[in-house]
């Protein structure tokens, strides 16, 4: 089974001798685990103060609320077609190729509280060489989704026991506002749905990753 340790080495290795920036993402199901990994590696890279790595949330890209209503989908929120996939592959596509003296490059990120997106919320300093990006569809074969996939030197999936990620994603929601019965419902109604077709581009992955983060 491989080590968090192990991970760290992999990701370090992907950008090579620095000279060119890698992107690597990381896939899975709501709640399994996936920005808890980011975070913790871009944590442990930057552990000598340098600012070696960066976290780049697929999240960020989530339509507004505002836009969600117009297009009928609210009670949808978190299917693909309710993200900005476009513009995601967009920003990817700049982080890899990048630019010598290019200045720093501003992220959406997203505010769980207000479960809004927030722009220009994620700074990425020129001085990154590894971009770790995470989100449910990052393995997605269809529309959009194709070229965020083009833009990643490595995709690992992040999986975890289902009573866990379930258990888990429910508390999210509840902590961020919902009530303990809504947010059931939700993950059962709406999370469960996208969670099968996350799973089902599992085999699309370079590495699946099964460990406690």
């Amino acid at each position: 089974m491989l080590t968090f340790d192990d991970l760290l080495h992999r990701a370090r290795s992907l950008a090579g001798d620095g000279r060119r920036r890698a992107l690597l993402g990381i896939a899975g199901s709501p709640g399994a685990g996936k920005t808890t990994l980011a975070e913790r590696l871009v944590r442990e890279l930057n552990g000598d103060g340098d600012r070696w790595a960066a976290h780049v949330p697929m999240d960020g890209f989530h339509l507004a609320d505002v836009e969600l209503d117009r297009l009928g989908r609210r009670d949808r929120k978190g299917a693909p077609d309710t993200f900005d996939a476009a513009g995601y592959a967009a920003l990817l596509h700049r982080l890899r190729e990048g630019t010598d003296g290019e200045d720093i490059v501003y992220a959406p990120g997203f505010e769980r509280v207000l479960e809004q997106p927030i722009a220009g919320a994620v700074p990425v300093p020129p001085t990154a060489r590894l971009i770790v990006t995470e989100g449910n569809y990052l393995l997605l074969g269809t529309g959009a989704w194709t070229r965020v996939r083009a833009a990643l030197d490595e995709v690992w999936f992040c999986e975890a026991d289902e009573d866990d990620r379930v258990r888990r994603l429910v508390a999210r929601h509840v902590e961020f506002g919902k009530g303990q019965e809504e947010a059931t419902a939700w993950v059962e109604r709406s999370d469960r749905r996208n969670a099968e077709l996350v799973a089902a581009t599992r085999g699309r992955a370079d590495l699946v990753v099964r460990i406690p983060v």
